[in-house]
């Protein structure tokens, strides 16, 4: 009986083998494309929303086609639609790719913007504006990456079309890395750990004097260096502190403040799609 059915088994396994082979194979209708053809019907993908059909056809087309100009906007726009798609670990290598076979490409100041929005937008997080959840208060990795990111289209790219809201955005990070600080120093003081506080209070206005989150470092340190019993540290940050923010929202407990100074992001960020380098 057992023999039976291992012939039975056999004689199916060969069946079924012989079936995978009367099938006809699907036909790759893409195959005999041309590159134009290619590349209109993937934009058409990006346009409707289908990044990973795009994707496939711009590697289609970089494929078929590997030289000349189509072949290197092919690699632009996989790295948009992966950053549209929101696969950072992607779109990241796609650009990283590009700026390594295209250094010295005509749009390669794109790319480096690229990188910059990809880090950006991860550091912002789409579920922080859903939960009001002030960004800096996730690990500042992102943050770090997003500004040297920009900062390097900045320093190589200076006329760039891309700078200046690079710049803006640079500006932008920098309060969060202080705000990052200052958020940590008020973990600190929270929890009665007060030298720590003051240093990390400190670093963000060594750090970063330029920032806004320096108004509330300085007021912080005021209050650490009081419950450290260093009445003279006190009193000449104190002095520093009324000078330079004399009508500071910190010195009116009862004073609602502003709109939290990330939340202005959450409206408009720019999220161009790589200029169309064929005509």
């Amino acid at each position: 009986m057992q023999k039976k059915l291992s012939v039975l088994v056999a004689t199916c396994a060969l069946v079924g083998l012989s079936a995978c082979g009367i099938l006809p194979e699907r036909a790759d209708e893409t195959k005999n494309w041309s590159a134009e053809k290619l590349y209109a019907e993937a934009r058409d993908e990006m346009a409707g929303g289908h990044y990973e059909a795009a994707i496939k056809l711009f590697e289609r087309l970089e494929s078929n086609y590997p030289f000349g100009t189509y072949a290197s906007q092919a690699q632009m726009e996989i790295a948009y639609a992966h950053y549209k798609a929101q696969d950072q670990a992607e779109a990241l290598a796609a650009v990283e790719r590009f700026i390594k076979l295209h250094p010295n490409h005509p749009q390669v100041d794109y790319m480096y913007y690229l990188r910059g929005l990809i880090n950006f937008n991860d550091q912002l997080g789409f579920l922080s504006f859903i939960y009001e959840q002030d960004p800096t208060e996730r690990d500042p990795k992102a943050t770090r990456e997003a500004f040297a990111a920009f900062k390097a289209l900045v320093d190589k790219f200076p006329n760039s079309k891309y700078a200046p809201d690079s710049i803006s955005r640079m500006n932008y990070l920098i309060n969060a890395m202080a705000q990052y600080e200052v958020h940590v120093a008020n973990y600190y003081y929270r929890r009665g750990a007060y030298l720590a506080a003051l240093n990390r209070a400190q670093d963000a206005v060594t750090n970063y004097s330029d920032a806004p989150a320096r108004e509330e470092a300085l007021f912080l340190m005021i209050r650490a260096y009081d419950k450290l019993g260093m009445p003279v540290l006190r009193d000449d940050t104190q002095r520093v502190f009324t000078l330079n923010y004399p009508n500071s929202r910190f010195l009116n407990p009862n004073a609602k403040g502003d709109a939290p100074w990330w939340q202005f992001w959450s409206k408009a960020t720019a999220k161009p799609a790589p200029k169309d380098a064929v005509q």
